[in-house]
């Protein structure tokens, strides 16, 4: 039992280490950080040969390309994840998610004030198409 509450109020002063650091802006510390990003006398700054591969998948991304293709491509021009591994589709979709900030990719579809409106039954079946103006 004395374990378990010196392992407890261990865990207690590190958290609330990490959440002074991160209050200060610092990084806290919670595994790897972001592609794109490393950590320079503890703190959270670019990672400029990172920046060149996020904006290449970006590009990709933007010209249509899937994400597995993506991680292919990747992978045939021996670029390699933060951790040294072969890209994967959900790999990219993380840098993608990061990039643009986790939005929806559905998002722009219907303006916020369209959103607070009642449902009817037939937005409930096709919940992701467009009303447009003149049909409200």
């Amino acid at each position: 039992m004395g374990e378990h509450l010196d392992r407890h109020s261990l865990w207690e002063r590190l958290e609330q280490g990490r959440q002074a650091k991160a209050a200060k802006g610092g990084y806290a510390g919670y595994g790897s950080p972001p592609y794109g990003q490393r950590v320079e006398n503890g703190e959270l700054v670019e990672d400029p040969s990172e920046g060149q591969v996020i904006e290449l998948i970006r590009r990709h991304h933007k010209s249509g390309k899937s994400l597995q293709k993506i991680a292919d491509w990747l992978n045939e021009q021996g670029y390699r994840t933060k951790r040294g591994q072969l890209w994967r589709r959900i790999s990219v979709k993380r840098v993608l998610d990061r990039l643009y900030g986790r939005m929806s990719r559905l998002s722009h579809l219907e303006p916020p004030s369209l959103r607070s409106q009642p449902q009817t039954s037939e937005d409930k079946a096709f919940p992701h198409r467009k009303t447009l103006p003149h049909q409200i």
